[in-house]
């Protein structure tokens, strides 16, 4: 220790050999308290991988605390019988039930008294009016019968669709396809369609079916599933009046122009006839001889029977009085 025998030499014998102990005391309980060997320093790859161990720790931690609190509220997914306002449920279910009754018989009994230029209208609203009260007072009892949250939703929702899945597939397909018949239109009430082998007015379009009203006055319920797979021919889709069509078989030997002509008189002549409409007569040569198309629009649609009978019955007149030979259609050829 070259500064301490420095020190020493320009001090007293005595004052020196008291600074020598005093810093050798100093060294040796500096020496004392120092640790034998420091810790190494922690490298870069191992710190690492102690944040990445603590943050999944947390994660674990967050997710089943996330997951206790969503049992506990799935629990809770139907409110207890004293907060359930049975009283209030029951008043929105009656007056449901009584609004659409109100609607399926006002509104129809208002469009067979009205002008026939609304009354499609008005029977087309019937549906739409009733599916829009259903989804109302369903909206507004949810709340009053559940616990509504994210977690409870998603219990009723699964749980809706396996019992759909497997219980009602088929009635549920009927549902579906009633709300897209509403949106799409494919019929309204009022319209004449044919769907399969059935053919006649649409009377009624509910949720499930659609009642149709044949021309032999049966009425028949179709399951709005038939959309899916099937073909429905519309004959007015909508409108007012459809077209008619009245078919006569001539043989090959006569005045076609003449024919045509008194054909077409036949039809402006009807009682009727909406004259807003084309009357058109179109002939198509066949095997047997010529087939005429006699095709008009009557002013009311549902008058469309008693037309085609009057343009049969005074086209066959028109036919031999300009010399013409009614023949019958072989169905083989005929089209």
């Amino acid at each position: 220790m070259p500064a301490v025998s420095t020190l020493s030499q320009t001090l007293a014998p005595e004052s020196a050999a008291e600074v020598t102990d005093a810093l050798a005391e100093t060294v040796d309980s500096v020496t004392a308290s120092a640790p034998a060997t420091a810790p190494a320093p922690a490298t870069a790859p191992d710190a690492a991988a102690a944040a990445e161990g603590e943050g999944r720790s947390q994660i674990a931690d967050a997710a089943g605390a996330a997951v206790e609190k969503g049992r506990a509220e799935a629990v809770n997914l139907i409110n207890d019988l004293q907060d359930i306002s049975f009283w209030q449920i029951g008043l929105i279910i009656f007056g449901t039930w009584l609004s659409i009754a109100v609607i399926r018989r006002l509104l129809p009994f208002l469009a067979e008294r009205g002008p026939s230029q609304i009354r499609l209208y008005i029977l087309g609203a019937v549906p739409i009016l009733r599916l829009l009260l259903l989804v109302i007072a369903i909206l507004w009892m949810i709340p009053l019968i559940f616990n509504i949250t994210f977690e409870n939703f998603l219990v009723i929702a699964g749980a809706a669709s396996v019992a759909i899945g497997f219980a009602f597939k088929d009635y549920a397909s009927s549902l579906i396809a009633g709300i897209v018949a509403v949106i799409e239109k494919p019929y309204r009430p009022g319209d004449w369609v044919r769907i399969g082998d059935d053919y006649g007015e649409v009377t009624a379009v509910g949720l499930r079916a659609i009642s149709i009203q044949t021309p032999a006055d049966d009425s028949i319920t179709v399951p709005h599933l038939k959309i899916w797979d099937q073909h429905i021919a519309n004959a007015n889709d909508g409108a007012r009046t459809l077209m008619c069509v009245a078919d006569f078989y001539v043989g090959p030997d006569h005045d076609a122009p003449a024919l045509r002509r008194a054909l077409e008189d036949v039809g402006l002549t009807s009682a009727y006839l909406d004259y807003g409409r084309p009357v058109t007569v179109v002939l198509n040569e066949k095997a047997f001889g010529t087939h005429y198309k006699l095709k008009a629009y009557p002013f009311d649609m549902r008058d469309q029977f008693r037309f085609i009978s009057d343009l049969t019955a005074r086209g066959k007149t028109a036919i031999r009085a300009v010399g013409a030979t009614p023949t019958a259609a072989t169905p083989a050829v005929d089209s």
